[in-house]
């Protein structure tokens, strides 16, 4: 039973809790100093370890750090990097602003396993240092930027780009597919002008390859490395050869024309690329929102809907309703999408962190835009896979919706002018007939002119 005390206020005597009573996962956080479930992306860990290796063989060369224990460093790191050690990975995403808590992780991680590479005992600071060795010539502060970036970069490049290639390949063997299908076109959800299927395919594989482009835009920026900067971006503590050679090393192992910031004070206290990077992000997902949303519409039915395309039938789509088959794919990729467009607002928000040398919110920052990178380019991949491939015309709706459609009335314009149409418009409306049956039975144009002027 909760014990309650007596304090005295403005408003009176007054009752609270003698002592704190939160529930059990509350409690284990105040306990552990942890906030939540969320864990730093292990591939920031990746490249933080991937940023020690180099780092390790560059002081070696540099004669700042003895032979063997750069080489003991440098093969701890790439076990980490390797993934070998992820368990030992547990600094939450919500730690201190800097990623100091998930850096320092990294360091004595590789620390542990190179002195027991040397030693055969686990752990401790001797012969190698977490800080001395594993951390020479780096700053929290200039090394979790760069983990950003080369994480962002490589999942965009590795795993994004393909994925939306394959959509955008998908979608524009559709329009081709589809090229000879005509349809009613659709403005303000009202019937308008005919087109095919296809050229309506064509713009939604355009969309894809637009986001492609922008993606591809932002890498320059994304491939400016912070390294080098070490505390507020003078290189304090840092031999002046160090950044430009490890992140050549970098370049070299990732195959990817990383570079040093041209400027370290822009590139430690803003975090203004990847703000860019995940509007670009967002910006596919509006895209494939705008596709998913359509191809659900386009499928809507199957006889009381719109019907003009038929959707594959994945799994049962109701838990009352037999036979009912539900536009699955495309309802995952837009809460896919809506989840994308949030991790950007929390991500502008965390650009606008940046007080004075450093932005302070980059380990939610680099799980929001890891995670929307990572989201997009599964729901790409599925979408293409198993939606997309699998679409097929339905002809016959399509073709009875065109001529049932009284946006035919525009081919008669060039002919009998706007006026004349849009009564023929609004008497085949009233008579629940169709434009062509209306100039038939009124005989205003011949069948000829009919068929002519109809085939829009």
């Amino acid at each position: 039973m909760t014990k309650f005390r007596e304090e005295k206020d403005s408003m009176g005597v007054v009752r609270v809790p003698a002592q704190a009573h939160y529930g059990a996962q509350t409690q284990r956080a105040v306990e552990n100093f942890s906030i939540g479930d969320l864990k730093m992306p292990l591939e920031i860990i990746h490249a933080l370890a991937l940023i020690k290796a180099g780092a390790a063989e560059v002081n070696r060369r540099l004669g700042r750090l003895d032979p063997k224990l750069a080489g003991a460093v440098a093969a701890a790191a790439q076990e980490v990097r390797q993934g070998r050690w992820d368990d030992q990975f547990v600094v939450g995403v919500f730690q201190t602003g800097s990623g100091t808590s998930s850096n320092m992780n990294v360091n004595e991680v590789i620390a542990s396993r190179a002195n027991e590479m040397l030693t055969g005992q686990k752990g401790g600071k001797s012969p190698v240092h977490p800080n001395d060795h594993a951390n020479l010539g780096q700053s929290s502060n200039d090394a979790i930027p760069s983990a950003i970036h080369i994480a962002a970069l490589a999942a965009i490049r590795e795993k994004l780009l393909p994925a939306l290639r394959r959509l955008q390949l998908a979608l524009a063997a559709k329009a081709d597919e589809f090229a000879d299908v005509r349809k009613i076109g659709r403005t303000h959800l009202q019937d308008a002008v005919p087109m095919t299927l296809g050229q309506e395919f064509s713009g939604y594989a355009r969309q894809v390859e637009l986001g492609v482009e922008r993606l591809a835009a932002v890498e320059p920026r994304l491939a400016e490395l912070a390294l080098g900067g070490t505390a507020v971006g003078t290189g304090v503590n840092a031999h002046p050869d160090f950044a430009a050679a490890t992140i050549a090393w970098v370049a070299r192992e990732t195959g990817i024309d990383f570079r040093e910031a041209r400027n370290h004070f822009e590139a430690q206290a803003a975090r203004d690329s990847a703000v860019e990077a995940s509007g670009a992000l967002k910006t596919v997902a509006v895209s494939l929102a705008k596709i998913a949303n359509d191809v659900r519409w386009l499928g809507s039915g199957p006889r009381c809907g719109i019907g003009e395309i038929n959707l594959p039938s994945l799994q049962p789509g109701s838990s009352i309703m037999p036979g009912k088959v539900n536009p699955v794919i495309p309802e995952a990729v837009l809460q896919v999408t809506a989840q994308v467009i949030g991790n950007d607002a929390t991500i502008t928000a965390c650009g606008q962190s940046g007080n004075f040398e450093l932005n302070v919110m980059l380990p939610v920052l680099a799980y929001n835009l890891l995670q929307s990178i990572e989201l997009l380019a599964a729901a790409a991949a599925v979408f293409a896979e198993k939606c997309v491939q699998g679409l097929s015309a339905n002809r016959e709706a399509c073709t009875a919706f065109i001529e049932r459609s009284l946006a035919l009335a525009t081919g008669l314009v060039p002919r009998i002018g706007y006026d004349r149409a849009a009564a023929v418009a609004q008497k085949a409306y009233d008579s629940g007939r169709t434009i062509r049956e209306v100039l038939t039975a009124e005989a205003i144009l011949s069948k000829e002119e009919i068929d002519q002027l109809l085939d829009i």
